[in-house]
């Protein structure tokens, strides 16, 4: 079984998972960022909230339902890894995780922007006067990283709790600054005139102002995403983790609209609305509040906002250092990081990196204004992604009894859309941010070609094998090309095919090659009668049976040749078929050093050669034994094989290393460790590692192979991609009696 295929503990039901949204959404995003928008474009803030609400809805309706199809942790990583390529899904993983993490920054931020009042009233309380650098830029670094630190700890110890404290008060400090709003409005209200006065100019700034603000501003809705983070986690899945996603949206813009509103109506009486943004746009809810409510509500304000950074800082901590373990559980991460440890088995790994890359980003971003900017960036990049996973995954997938989106494909299409021109006019208005998102995606291909690829690829392999409905998502029809000659072989070699590319979408072609035949008496009734392709027809009538038993989707093809392999290669060529399966008899060393070393080196494919005694099935392979070297260089194909065996039933599998009598103990430790990867990479659960000294290595490896049902061996390519079976390979191959596969990747 395949990393990603860990079972979680859901302890999380409705309304723990719906407090998960409203930890991130409510409060530190509007808090953050309210100035930063009435700067930009005056009163009509309150419209681009809005019009982000409407996106964030069309985008939550899109995340809910693909949720309920995958109700596993990791968001639109896990969504991308279903129906993209893995190459596409670390993509996804990168953007979002980083995501998160600048999410982070702006929250921690956020903490100390609203911290330092305090600390100045406590000093002046104490009889003392703040000093000047309490407020500048490296004071608030460090009680961001204060805030960061602490967080960090906590979740060190347990990723179940931590925050709902924080978003509780938070929630009823807001509600009671909107009452006591309203109550000053209806009391005390000022004239039509002067209420009229404080909205113009609407759009201070025209519609470029708007969509500036909205780019400022998104993130300050983001959060319902972090529940499809957590998602392995959340009780009852299919039903609520849609509705905590529109719970928590829901909430947050009951209480963003009504309070941005009555900070223009009765919380600016002196200077227009952007005037006052521009003055002190960090705070300026809280001296909006002060303006109807006096000092009490400005201190509220502060009281809520410390409450809203935590607990957005704790739900963004939590989420990125889900989306790391999930990631390296696919191995698009490195594998420590999906290690739980710890008395509360926690992702300290995950926890660390994802508390370095913020300290990081901390270090480098310059103020809240530019991390809201490069988080609402990088978050709307991440939602058009998920509107269209999200249409794919409708088009290509099974039917599900989750949730649905109604209007389909309008809401994926509508919502996608809207993310995508936000998010470019962000890049250009703010082009530090583009820059920065544009830095982050190319360390992460540098990343993942470099380090990730060979091992996420195997396990991605193994993924397919499990859950053959990947291939279906993926729009994926992968082709099988099977030569068959002897009619008790097509059985066994057609339930091999199935397992190279499972899942209805795969496709088999099964051909036989027929010897043109020196001489025919007439054309039409010489072929009729020709006893080679009455042969043939059999073959593949049998074959044919035995595919559309496995549910695939089989071809049949009859050629006439005089080289059987030179046509094999032809037809592989003009198929562009992914694997060939080949059956053999023997495997000599002038059959193996020839024709099968030169069909090999002929073809783009993967292939894949069978030895086995007449009538041997796959189902009988109870015991495999995988000589290996600790590579990596067969692990897709074979990671696909053995998931397909280990799908259908459990097996015993052996990683076996040979070393020489005299071989060191660093040499010993470093193969196992090598093989150790194999097995948690290819069949975690099932497989186990032995590694013999022994004087000759053909020996040890065939008395080993009598003890097994199956043995299955890698070919080394050359440098250019032509295929070297190697003495040592040949000699295991004729000493050893078992059924036998041998794999070769293509290059």
């Amino acid at each position: 079984m395949s990393a990603s295929h860990t079972i979680e503990e859901r302890d999380l039901g409705l309304l723990p998972a719906t407090g998960v949204g409203v930890g991130a959404i409510v409060g530190g995003g509007v808090l953050a960022l309210a100035g930063v928008a009435f700067a930009t474009s005056g009163p009509s803030a309150i419209l681009a909230f809005a019009l982000n609400g409407g996106i964030a809805l069309l985008t939550a309706l899109s995340f809910a339902e693909l949720a309920s199809r995958f109700p596993q942790s990791g968001g639109t990583y896990t969504y991308a890894r279903k129906v993209l390529t893995i190459e596409a899904a670390f993509g996804v993983g990168w953007v979002v995780w980083f995501a998160s993490v600048v999410a982070a920054v702006l929250y921690a931020l956020g903490f100390a922007v609203f911290l330092v009042p305090f600390l100045e009233a406590l000093i002046h309380a104490l009889g003392g006067e703040p000093p000047a650098w309490l407020g500048g830029r490296i004071a608030a670094l460090v009680l961001a990283l204060l805030a960061v630190g602490g967080y960090a700890l906590a979740l060190l110890r347990s990723t179940a709790g931590g925050g709902q404290w924080a978003t509780v008060g938070k929630v009823v400090v807001f509600g009671f600054l909107i009452l006591a709003g309203f109550f000053v409005l209806v009391v005390a209200p000022p004239s039509l005139h002067t209420l009229g006065e404080r909205f113009q100019p609407f759009l201070a700034r025209g519609g470029s102002g708007l969509l500036q603000a909205m780019g400022y501003t998104f993130i300050a809705l983001q959060g319902f995403d972090l529940i499809a983070a957590v998602g392995g986690r959340v009780q009852d899945p299919q039903r609520n983790i849609p509705r905590a996603m529109l719970l928590s949206l829901g909430t947050a813009l009951v209480i963003y609209l009504p309070l941005l509103f009555l900070i223009v109506a009765v919380g600016s009486p002196e200077l227009p609305i952007s005037q006052a943004a521009a003055k002190d746009p960090e705070i300026l809810v809280a001296t909006a509040t002060r303006a109807f409510l006096g000092p009490s509500g400005y201190w509220l304000v502060l009281v809520a906002g410390l409450l809203s950074m935590l607990s957005a800082l704790h739900a963004n901590l939590l989420a990125a250092s889900a989306f790391a373990r999930t990631m390296a559980m696919d191995r698009t991460l490195p594998p420590r990081y999906a290690e739980l440890s710890g008395r509360g088995r926690t992702p300290r790994a995950a926890i660390f990196l994802t508390t370095g890359a913020v300290t990081f980003v901390l270090i480098a971003v310059p103020d809240v204004a530019t991390a809201g900017a490069v988080s609402s960036l990088i978050f709307l990049a991440s939602f058009t992604l998920a509107h269209g996973i999200a249409y794919l995954a409708r088009k290509r997938g099974s039917q599900h009894s989750g949730f649905q989106t109604r209007a389909f494909p309008l809401v994926p299409a509508l919502g996608g859309v809207s993310c995508l021109a936000l998010g470019l006019y962000q890049a250009v208005a703010v082009p530090s941010a583009g820059v920065l998102a544009a830095l982050w995606l190319s360390l992460g291909a540098m990343l993942y070609v470099t380090l990730l690829a060979p091992r996420a690829r195997t396990v991605d392999a193994g993924s397919e094998a499990f859950d053959p409905e990947i291939l279906k998502l993926r729009g994926r029809t992968p082709l099988v090309l099977v030569p068959i000659a002897n009619p008790a072989s097509a059985p066994t070699l057609v339930k091999l095919a199935s397992a190279l590319s499972p899942g209805p979408a795969s496709r088999i072609q099964l051909l036989s090659v027929v010897r043109r035949p020196e001489v025919l008496d007439s054309e039409t009734e010489g072929l009729a009668q020709l006893p080679a392709l009455v042969d043939a027809q059999q073959v593949l009538g049998g074959a044919l049976a035995a595919a559309l038993e496995t549910r695939m989707q089989p071809e049949a093809l009859i050629t006439l040749s005089d080289d059987p392999w030179s046509e094999i290669a032809r037809i592989a060529r003009r198929t562009r078929c992914q694997r060939v399966l080949l059956g053999v008899g023997e495997l000599g060393p002038e059959m193996i050093s020839g024709p099968l070393e030169h069909l090999v080196d002929s073809i783009d494919a993967d292939v894949v050669i069978l030895r086995a005694p007449p009538g041997w099935r796959p189902e009988e392979a109870r015991r495999i034994l995988i000589p290996a070297r600790g590579g990596v260089d067969h692990g897709p194909i074979r990671a696909r094989l053995l998931g397909s065996l280990l799908r259908a039933a459990p097996r015993e599998i052996t990683f076996l290393g040979v070393l020489p009598a005299d071989a060191s103990r660093e040499e010993d430790r470093r193969v196992r460790a090598q093989l150790a990867l194999l097995c948690r990479d290819e069949a975690p659960r099932a497989s186990s590692v032995e590694v013999i000294h022994a004087e000759a290595m053909t020996a040890e490896v065939a008395a080993q192979a009598d003890r097994a049902d199956l043995m299955i061996l890698g070919l080394q390519r050359r440098r250019g991609g032509r295929l070297t079976f190697g003495k040592t390979l040949i000699e295991i191959a004729t000493a050893t009696r078992c059924p036998l596969l041998m794999i070769s990747q293509k290059a």
